[in-house]
């Protein structure tokens, strides 16, 4: 048996590649939509990839089954499970609970497993050549290493209320079916740590059966209601793009199977679509950003956060424009196609266009944190943490206010616009994000405290919990 986790950790994902070396046949779980990874992999093991699988309708990124279905000829394996309002609609073998289907000498069986979602299914692996016992199970949002999916997504991300606790109630009775598996058997889920789609994902790739049996605290509850509460509350907030994504995966949508190459725009075509409107997304360091930005321009850094950001703040009826170095163009196509973000009109490489154009860039205020102590002895600043709910529960500073920064555009009415107001996050990323924003508001008033909640508490600074 051949067996490969790809791993992207722009949005903590996993996929897998496996193969029987025997026949040259190969499976993929889960795969993301820059599908060339998995062809390269397939062709320097000499392998071909027969059959595409997933675990359920994905919320978090626009899964690639489709683009490599239509590049390899290979199959499209998906749950048939959930009820008529969960099914795919286009052609693939519909899988139920019992299902099994071989790719060469490898066995799958199918194990329903809702709770997550209601068609979720896990994959049994056994590699027959070397056992009749199973070897694997791949989990998807089922269980991760340490934690459980969250059920709560199809109600609080795409709209479905009454789902989530039916989903939490779901999951306490699926993990039944875990529990029962063997512990030797190794556990390979869809997301690490870093995912919107649990609380408290563990950050190694994998796990056995037997440890999380006794590491996983959803796999130590015995009581039902308590486990629902405990698995409900203090959730992090859904990305707004998750709807879309459940809307993508599971239609007949159209297909991008290789990578886009940008358009540069020319200095006259950037200040027209900036000035009729157009988004602008500054994808360099905060740092840079700071120092003398474009007016109107959103500062999204191309880092790790880059997909999940651009999630939050971008239409996907709308197109934008990206500040971007050529070397950079690569890596942030990817991040945006993962999540279905195509529409990007075009691209210039820094802010130089604005100068030669005669016009001045701007400056982000920043403030110190002993800058900050001493503005907090008035009455008359504003002080807004932009971090999400459960991080301000677990602490904050004195007096500041909590506004979510994937929901800040929605609560402009909530900042002040006649008294000194004062911005922060954890370290700095997402502050600065919200100062671009609050500055394309016309926010004149605001200063950014970057060092953040970490800085603040690391020098042993008054918090309230």
């Amino acid at each position: 048996m051949y067996f490969q986790h790809v791993y992207d950790k722009t949005l903590a994902q996993a996929s897998y590649f496996i193969g029987c070396q025997a026949t040259g046949e190969a499976i993929v779980i889960d795969p993301k939509r820059d599908v060339d990874t998995y062809l390269e992999i397939a062709q320097q093991n000499k392998m071909r990839i027969t059959h595409i699988a997933e675990t359920h309708i994905h919320a978090d990124f626009l899964s690639g089954a489709r683009e490599l279905a239509a590049l390899t000829g290979g199959q499209l394996y998906l749950s048939d499970e959930g009820g008529k309002d969960w099914q795919y609609e286009f052609t693939h073998v519909g899988l139920k609970d019992g299902s099994t289907f071989m790719v060469g000498n490898l066995k799958f069986e199918v194990m329903h497993t809702p709770g997550h979602t209601p068609e979720s299914i896990s994959y049994l692996l056994t590699d027959t050549p070397a056992s009749d016992k199973p070897v694997m199970i791949f989990t998807g949002d089922f269980v991760f290493v340490g934690d459980v999916g969250r059920p709560d997504l199809l109600e609080e991300a795409a709209g479905f209320a009454g789902t989530k606790e039916a989903g939490a109630r779901q999951m306490y009775q699926s993990l039944k079916k875990f529990y029962a598996l063997p512990d030797y058997v190794q556990v390979w889920p869809g997301h690490g740590a870093g995912s919107a789609c649990g609380k408290a994902l563990g950050a190694v790739p994998s796990s056995t059966v037997g440890y999380e049996k006794i590491a996983n605290w959803a796999l130590r509850y015995k009581d039902e209601e308590s486990f629902v509460k405990y698995l409900l509350e203090d959730q992090p907030e859904p990305p707004r793009y998750f709807a879309m994504m459940k809307k993508l995966n599971k239609v007949n949508r159209s297909l991008l199977t290789e990578v886009p190459r940008l358009k540069k725009l020319t200095d006259e075509e950037f200040i027209t679509a900036l000035e009729k409107g157009m988004k602008v997304v500054d994808t360099r360091p905060k740092q840079a950003f700071a120092e003398g930005f474009i007016p109107g321009t959103l500062n999204i850094q191309g880092n790790n956060s880059f997909a999940t950001w651009m999630g939050w703040f971008m239409d996907y009826n709308e197109p934008f424009v990206l500040i971007a170095a050529e070397s950079q163009h690569d890596d942030l196509v990817r991040k945006l196609m993962r999540i279905g973000l195509d529409n990007i009109y075009g691209y210039i490489p820094d802010v130089s266009v604005w100068t030669r154009a005669g016009r001045q860039l701007d400056k982000v205020q920043l403030i110190s944190t002993d800058e900050l102590k001493k503005t907090m002895e008035t009455n008359h600043t504003q002080i807004v943490d932009l971090r999400g709910a459960a991080e301000y529960k677990a602490g904050h500073i004195k007096g500041a206010e909590n506004i979510f920064i994937g929901t800040l555009e929605k609560n402009l009415n909530k900042i002040k616009k006649a008294e000194p107001v004062i911005i922060h996050c954890q370290a700095g990323d997402r502050s600065a994000i919200g100062y671009s924003i609050l500055a394309k508001h016309g926010y004149r008033n605001v200063k950014n405290y970057a060092g953040g909640y970490s800085e603040w508490f690391g020098k042993g600074l008054e918090v309230v919990r």
